[in-house]
């Protein structure tokens, strides 16, 4: 459908430039379509704050994509089908490439299911407890440190990639248009990999399994990724977005709003259905449920450095949700919406409990994303801050789901494209 689409966009254009389309049916045409043009849908997912608080997202996925089956009737539903674009960051930015990546065209590589079980699967190689207060990196009297304390951890999580996607899919492999953000330590700034400049050059086409690296290299827990383009023109050293960019949303929103080629009718933000997952607002230390004033006294830099980092990305999240929610104004709570995990919900931790690969741990972590989809959903308000909702975040999800497949079916009896996607050129065999 979308070939078909984009195929009458060019007639359009051409019967234009040839004169050969008579005005007045073609500005009926071009009205038809401002006025039926649907809307974008978008999806946003973040890495929760770090380590194995990605579990959370990777459940409420779980949760939507079994919504749009029900809501379809298709069993065979995927994320990919009823979403436009999708954007994530740090593991985020892992499960948008699982999801959005393909071979030959054809269907998404993994089902949502899939982007939990990744994290739970190789949790105790990526976050593997070495012993000592100081964790991977700590010394004693009669120890040396160690010239590459995360080179174990690193080496899991490369090879966690590269079974996941493999050594030859690239950004041209993903369905949609896909944005994954990482910190270019070369640059000091932040870098996003992007599916439509990808399309344009070989110098920002990159592997994927080099993408969900990057994203996932969570400063202090992984070494930076050295990551190169294709043709070895674009070259970063990359870690972890999160603790600048704690949700994508605004990101995504910023990009489709601007690339008019390939969503030409967007106007505005009324014009969007957005998703945007997260782990858990409110991060911190003192938020934990078992904050303790005393013990928290007894803690050294060494345990302050994680806390810190989770604050940090939670507020750079909640500063996003809460930028959104505004520039939504009326149509927010139709057109937007924020699934995320309060801290006081989340299991007693210690300074570096979230990253905690026992079974125990997992399951903890586990049980605590399907207590999130019961409660309640918060939602960001202008000037009044934050609301509780009457329905739960599953319900909400739920009714989401049921928007993103009558939006989909709409689009087959309109006269005009909602989006027009640029196509990755076919390999050869």
């Amino acid at each position: 459908m979308e070939e078909a689409e984009e195929m009458q966009v060019e007639r359009m254009h051409e019967e234009t430039e040839g004169g050969g389309a008579d005005t007045d049916k073609l500005s009926y045409e071009i009205f038809s379509i401002l006025e039926s043009k649907g809307k974008v849908r978008v999806l946003c997912v973040d890495g929760g704050g770090g380590g194995l608080r990605a579990l959370l997202a990777g459940r409420a996925l779980a949760h939507l994509e079994a919504a749009l089956r029900r809501a379809s009737g298709d069993p065979d539903a995927r994320v990919a089908d009823y979403f436009d674009l999708v954007a994530g960051t740090g593991a985020g930015g892992v499960f948008a490439a699982m999801l959005f990546s393909t071979h030959s065209r054809g269907a998404p590589l993994f089902h949502a299911d899939d982007t939990w079980r990744l994290v739970a699967d190789h949790a105790a190689r990526l976050f593997r407890r070495t012993g000592g207060a100081g964790g991977a990196g700590s010394t004693s009297l009669f120890c040396r440190p160690k010239k590459r304390p995360l080179a174990s951890a690193t080496a899991a999580l490369d090879a966690a990639m590269r079974k996941a996607f493999g050594e030859e899919l690239t950004l041209r492999d993903t369905i949609k248009p896909v944005l994954i953000s990482c910190y270019d330590l070369k640059s000091s700034a932040p870098l996003v990999f992007s599916r439509a400049d990808a399309l344009e050059s070989e110098s920002y086409d990159f592997r994927l399994c080099e993408v969900g690296r990057a994203a996932w290299s969570e400063a202090g827990r992984f070494e930076p990724a050295e990551v190169a383009s294709v043709d070895g023109a674009t070259s970063c050293a990359a870690v972890d977005g999160g603790p600048i960019m704690g949700s994508p949303a605004a990101a995504a929103i910023t990009h489709v709003l601007h690339n008019k080629h390939e969503f030409p009718f967007v106007r505005g933000v009324e014009d969007l259905l957005v998703l945007s997952i997260g782990g858990c607002s409110g991060g911190g230390a003192g938020a934990a449920a078992d904050a303790d004033l005393r013990r928290l006294r007894r803690w050294g830099p060494k345990d302050w450095a994680r806390p810190i980092a989770r604050i940090a990305a939670d507020g750079a999240a909640d500063l996003v949700d809460h930028a959104v929610a505004r520039a939504f104004g009326q149509c927010r709570s139709s057109n937007y919406l924020r699934i995320q995990a309060k801290r006081e919900s989340m299991p007693p931790c210690g300074p570096d409990g979230e990253y905690d690969p026992t079974p125990a741990n997992v399951q903890a972590l586990l049980a605590a994303a399907d207590e999130m989809l019961k409660h309640r959903n918060v939602e960001s308000v202008l000037f009044e801050g934050r609301r509780v909702g009457e329905q739960t975040n599953a319900e909400r999800l739920d009714c989401f789901a049921r928007e993103l497949v009558a939006e989909h079916r709409s689009r087959g009896s309109r006269i005009g494209p909602t989006v027009a996607f640029k196509q990755a050129p076919r390999k050869d065999m």
